[in-house]
């Protein structure tokens, strides 16, 4: 999908700028491929540089309530330091890291509700244009779709799936945001818990799984968290049923029985806290399942309406315009 928006800094018969992305989804720890494509306007302009900022929707909770906007979360100069002459075209190829901890935004090909983009900017003649913005995908690191996939055989389901702004305490988490997906509890456990939130972590050695379970009847205990570190090299020689299973009793046995439940499987895990609270559900649009043995997506509607603010703290940007061209 290509975004095309003249460079209103620069008035009538400015350069314009298209943004074009290879297809596909990429993963955490990848690369993000393409160029911008610039045509010159009506006279010559001296192009400074030309940056790219990876940016997120994210959630963002006060005392007065919640609100909505994008954050930069990594930021690239890609090209700069010429003339683009009158009507002349020019291309800008790069190629730039993924962070690890950049979160999936779809799962089997199917959308999680989670909004990434690349926004482009041009420094012309000390001018500064933001407007051009070009959505792109992620897809899950194998050992997040092993892991998520053990949910879904173990009979947990798909609630939402969120952008967080802040931080987990005593993690080695590198971006201002995490995310959290919300999953409805298997029958087995479902007379102990309400959810269970799964955020990862990734690095280059591995990742880090956090799990906290939120119990049911106002139990007095406080939501459960537990920590596991797995390697990328893991994914194929693990058990993962038994051992989400593992994390999960581990989890449930923190909260009484409000019925008759059967806890399985062994686990072992650190428990830390982290200060957040759940933000509002996010839709697919329609229930639909995420293959033969994975998580089923149970939920209706469309996007949660949020407010859209411009500034939030010291990580938002403001909120965007998205224009298809």
């Amino acid at each position: 999908m290509v975004f095309k928006r003249l460079l209103g800094s620069l008035g009538v018969g400015g350069p314009t700028v298209e943004t074009v992305l290879e297809d596909g989804a990429v993963l955490p720890g990848g690369t993000l491929r393409g160029e911008v494509r610039l045509a010159g306007g009506s006279a010559s302009y001296d192009i400074d540089r030309v940056t790219l900022e990876l940016v997120a929707r994210v959630e963002a909770e006060y005392d007065e309530g919640e609100s909505e906007g994008y954050v930069a979360f990594e930021r690239y100069e890609i090209g700069g330091g010429f003339r683009l002459g009158e009507g002349e075209p020019y291309s800008v190829p790069f190629a730039v890291p993924v962070p690890w901890e950049t979160p999936m935004s779809e799962l089997h090909g199917e959308p999680l509700g989670i909004r990434l983009g690349v926004r482009t900017e041009l420094d012309v003649a000390g001018a500064k244009d933001k407007g051009d913005y070009d959505p792109f995908a992620v897809r899950p690191l194998p050992v997040q779709e092993a892991v998520l996939e053990a949910f879904g055989q173990l009979g947990f389901g798909f609630r939402s799936a969120d952008l967080e702004l802040g931080h987990i305490n005593g993690s080695g988490q590198q971006l201002p945001f995490y995310q959290e997906i919300e999953l409805i509890p298997a029958p087995d456990y479902a007379h102990r818990l309400n959810e269970v939130e799964v955020t990862f972590l990734a690095h280059a050695g591995g990742t880090e799984v956090v799990l906290e379970a939120d119990g049911r009847g106002g139990s007095g205990v406080d939501d459960a968290l537990n920590r596991h570190m797995v390697g990328h090299d893991e994914v194929a020689r693990t058990d993962w049923n038994t051992v989400v299973a593992g994390w999960v009793d581990q989890l449930a046995s923190r909260y009484p029985d409000h019925g008759h439940g059967n806890l399985h499987g062994h686990g072992h895990s650190d428990s830390h806290g982290h200060g957040h609270s759940s933000g509002s559900g996010i839709s697919t649009g329609a229930a639909v399942a995420i293959g033969a043995a994975g998580l089923a997506v149970g939920v209706a509607g469309g996007l949660v309406a949020a407010e859209v603010v411009d500034e939030v703290g010291d990580f938002f940007e403001g909120d965007e315009e998205e224009e298809e061209g």
